[in-house]
């Protein structure tokens, strides 16, 4: 298994365990950390360190003073899946809601030029220099889908954020962002069936 299908696998054994703890104390709890963790680095909080890094494999984990890719995404993904739970009753991860496609719903009523505030929060998030400015776009859009009640696949974007780190993999990426975001406009009846998942 290469590190990109193990975030994969990780992130979902998390989501799973998330998932099935979300109504009890402690699971309550380790969420409301992961919110803290939002818009920092890995390894700034301490008490986040077990959360995101527990039981992680070997060969994801980094050996220098920096984060390693696999942990930025796994870290970036769970603190942004535990803002976009934060008071909902329905599960906000939907395997199959690719990024672009949940940001479209947004805006189901046109296209997105139609929608000028949404088009330049998705453009300014393609353009992200590296993973620590994705991360702070990611904030305001996650926050935005969590207003309106729109999941996204977060083991796909933890897939997403750690091809993100590597140059060669950026325009790939955005086409395919910007594909999901552009494809045939979304009717209410989509976006209703959608959102009651």
């Amino acid at each position: 298994m290469n590190k990109r299908q193990q975030v994969k696998t990780f992130v979902g054994r998390k989501l799973t365990r998330f998932e099935r703890n979300k109504e009890n104390g402690s699971g309550k709890a380790e969420l409301a950390a992961l919110r803290r963790g939002v818009g920092r680095r890995p390894g700034e909080l301490p008490e986040l360190t077990g959360t995101f890094l527990n039981e992680m494999p070997e060969e994801l984990m980094g050996h220098t003073d920096a984060p390693s890719s696999a942990e930025w995404a796994v870290y970036t993904a769970l603190t942004l899946y535990a803002l976009h739970q934060q008071g909902q009753n329905q599960p906000m991860h939907l395997e199959g809601q690719k990024l672009g496609t949940a940001i479209r719903y947004l805006m189901p009523s046109g296209m997105p030029e139609d929608n000028p505030p949404i088009l330049a929060r998705f453009n300014q998030m393609a353009a992200s220099a590296d993973i620590a400015e994705l991360a702070q776009h990611l904030r305001g859009i996650v926050t935005l889908l969590r207003a309106n009640s729109i999941p996204l696949d977060y083991i796909d974007l933890a897939d997403d954020l750690y091809r993100y780190q590597f140059e060669d993999n950026r325009n790939s990426l955005r086409l395919k962002w910007g594909r999901d975001f552009y494809r045939t406009p979304l009717n209410e009846t989509d976006s209703k069936n959608n959102t009651e998942h």
